[in-house]
């Protein structure tokens, strides 16, 4: 194995999950979120080697693997969100049959994607790449090619659009916070 693909496997075993939940989270069923994220990865392996050298990896595998997103058209039809709660809903209540001492964390995920189709997509990807993935403020303003000053606002319309309290309830913590 040559020290390209041999980096590339490290990076890819490392962000495959991240990549992958952030796509769920936004709205995309989890077998298209794979598929997305395996798309968006053969592209920038094709030119490892030259994304390794522009100034954030992280910021253009996302936007790669987002672009993909956007080109399904996440916009096109109205109900992709709705229909993604839905599945997330059927998903958590297998999980809850298959391992009940996770219910508590399958309930909380379900109840956050459901809050999260309730965003506009543009505030949904602020949120959730702020928050999900490990990337910095600057790094999620790149990624979705906007100043930071419009990701901040979208971050603080997002988080004005999700009921914080509900979520808190259904995480069963006494301290208020949610896992």
């Amino acid at each position: 194995m040559s020290g390209d693909d041999a980096d590339f496997a490290a990076y890819l075993a490392a962000r495959w999950g991240f990549l992958v939940r952030t796509l769920v989270l936004l709205g995309c069923p989890q077998p298209e979120a794979e598929e997305l994220v395996r798309d968006g990865l053969a592209r920038c392996h094709s030119g490892w080697r030259r994304v390794r050298e522009s100034d954030d990896v992280d910021v253009h595998v996302h936007r790669t693997v987002l672009d993909g997103w956007h080109r399904r058209g996440r916009r096109r039809t109205p109900g992709a969100a709705a229909d993604a709660a839905e599945a997330a809903a059927q998903a958590a209540a297998e999980a809850v049959q298959q391992a009940p001492d996770a219910t508590e964390q399958v309930l909380l995920r379900h109840a956050l994607v459901a809050q999260l189709a309730g965003l506009s997509p543009d505030d949904r990807e602020a949120v959730v790449l702020h928050f999900v993935t490990d990337l910095t403020e600057d790094q999620v303003a790149d990624v979705l090619d906007v100043p930071v000053g419009t990701l901040r606002t979208r971050v603080a319309r997002g988080l004005a659009g999700l009921d914080l309290e509900a979520l808190r309830e259904t995480s069963g913590r006494d301290d208020g916070t949610v896992r």
